[in-house]
C-alpha cells in the first residue's frame, strides 16, 4: 500500500495568484500591470494573450535582441517602487486588428485555439493606466465601407473572389471579420497584432497571387512570395527583413511590403491607418495561401478567400524609460546599429 506525501508550495504562504491565458482573455480587467521578462517575442505574447484592452506593460530585457525591451532587469526593484509611488510615463502603441479565416468548408479550415473574449468595462485597468500617467494616442477612426464612390472600373472584392460583382461592400466591424469563399460569407473571429500580418505562398512551389484592397478599391494584383502588411512597431521586424521602411512608432500608418516580388516596380508603401485592407486569393490562383499573425496561427486561405485589416481600437499600452521616441531611437542604435559607421574625417591644413 503506498504511503500518500503532501507538500506545500513553496508560495502557498504568500498572496499569489496564478494566471493563465484563459483568465487574461474572459477576465483581463482584475490585472492592473503586466511585466514581462524576456524578450521582444515575450512582449508579442502579451499581445497575443490580451486581445481587448491591455494593461500597462513593464517590458524587462532578459532575452536576445529586446528592441521592446528597454528597462534593466537588475534595477527592476527602483522601476517598481517608482511605478507604484510616482507613476512612470507611458507610451501606446496600436495593433492592427486583423481577421482570419479559411474556406467556406468549416472542417478543412484550422481553427486557432482561443476563446472568444467578450467586451468588459475594465475600471481598474483604467485607473492603473491613470496611475502610470500613460496618455493614449486617439486613433482615427475607420470609416464605414462605401463602395458608391469607388469607380466603376475597380471591381469589388466579392466579384475578385467569384462572387457577384458589383454587390454592395461588406461592413466589417470591429469585434468580427467576415470572410466571402465564392459568395458565401462566414463570421470568424478577430485577431489583434502588434507586429504584421503576413499572407505567404506556405509549402507550395508556386508564387502567390494575391489580390490588394484599399476601402473597397483593387489597388494592385500581388504576385510574390506573400504580402507583410505591418504596423509602425513592426516596421523593424519582418518587414525590415522584406525590404520596408523604418517608420517612427507615432507614425499613424499601416505598412504594405511585397516579399520577393516578381516585378522591379513594386516598392513598399506606407497606407493611412484609417484605410481598410483587404487581400484577397482570387480563383485563378495556382495555389492557396497562408496568413500568419504575429508569427501565430498559421491558417490556409483557399480560392474567393480574404483577410480584412484595419486599425484596432485596443492599444498597446507601455511604460517608456525616457519617453517614446527617445526609446525608439535607442533601440535603433542599441539593435540595429542604425547608421553606424566610421565618422569621416575632417580635411587638415596641408591636405
Amino acid at each position: 500500500m503506498g504511503r500518500a506525501h503532501a507538500e506545500r508550495h513553496v508560495l502557498s504562504g504568500y498572496p499569489i495568484e496564478f494566471w493563465t491565458p484563459a483568465l487574461c482573455s474572459s477576465d483581463p480587467d482584475i490585472i492592473d500591470l503586466v511585466i514581462t521578462l524576456g524578450g521582444d517575442g515575450t512582449v508579442l505574447y502579451t499581445s497575443w494573450l490580451f486581445q481587448h484592452v491591455v494593461p500597462p506593460v513593464i517590458p524587462f530585457h532578459l532575452g536576445s535582441l529586446g528592441f521592446l525591451t528597454v528597462f534593466d532587469f537588475a534595477k527592476y526593484k527602483a522601476l517598481l517602487r517608482q511605478v507604484f509611488t510616482h507613476g512612470c510615463g507611458g507610451g501606446f502603441r496600436a495593433f492592427s486588428a486583423s481577421g482570419t479565416g479559411g474556406s467556406g468548408n468549416r472542417r478543412s479550415r484550422r481553427r486557432p485555439r482561443r476563446s472568444s473574449a467578450r467586451r468588459r468595462s475594465l475600471p481598474r485597468a483604467r485607473a492603473a493606466a491613470d496611475a502610470a500617467a500613460a496618455l493614449a494616442t486617439p486613433r482615427l477612426p475607420v470609416p464605414e465601407d462605401d463602395t458608391a464612390g469607388v469607380h466603376d472600373r475597380y471591381p469589388t472584392v466579392e466579384s475578385m473572389a467569384g462572387g457577384p460583382a458589383g454587390g454592395s461592400g461588406t461592413v466589417t466591424p470591429r469585434t468580427e471579420t467576415m470572410f466571402t469563399h465564392h459568395g458565401v460569407r462566414i463570421t470568424t473571429e478577430t485577431f489583434q497584432v502588434l507586429n504584421e500580418l503576413v499572407v505567404d505562398r506556405g509549402p507550395s512551389a508556386y508564387m502567390s497571387q494575391l489580390e490588394l484592397f484599399g476601402d473597397e478599391r483593387h489597388l494592385t494584383t500581388v504576385q510574390a512570395d506573400g504580402l507583410v502588411v505591418s504596423t509602425p512597431t513592426g516596421s523593424t521586424a519582418y518587414s525590415l527583413s522584406a525590404g520596408g521602411s523604418i517608420v517612427h512608432p507615432e507614425v499613424s500608418a499601416l505598412l504594405v511590403t511585397p516579399i520577393c516580388p516578381h516585378t522591379l516596380s513594386f516598392r513598399p508603401m506606407l497606407l493611412p491607418d484609417s484605410m481598410e485592407l483587404k487581400v484577397c486569393v482570387p480563383p485563378s490562383s495556382r495555389n492557396t495561401a497562408w496568413a500568419s499573425f504575429d508569427g501565430r496561427h498559421r491558417i490556409e486561405l483557399k480560392q474567393g478567400d480574404f483577410v480584412s485589416i484595419t486599425a484596432s481600437k485596443y492599444p498597446f499600452p507601455t511604460i517608456c524609460l525616457h519617453d517614446q521616441s527617445s526609446d525608439w531611437f535607442n533601440s535603433l542604435a542599441r539593435c540595429l546599429r542604425w547608421n553606424e559607421r566610421q565618422r569621416q574625417k575632417a580635411f587638415t591644413d596641408n591636405a
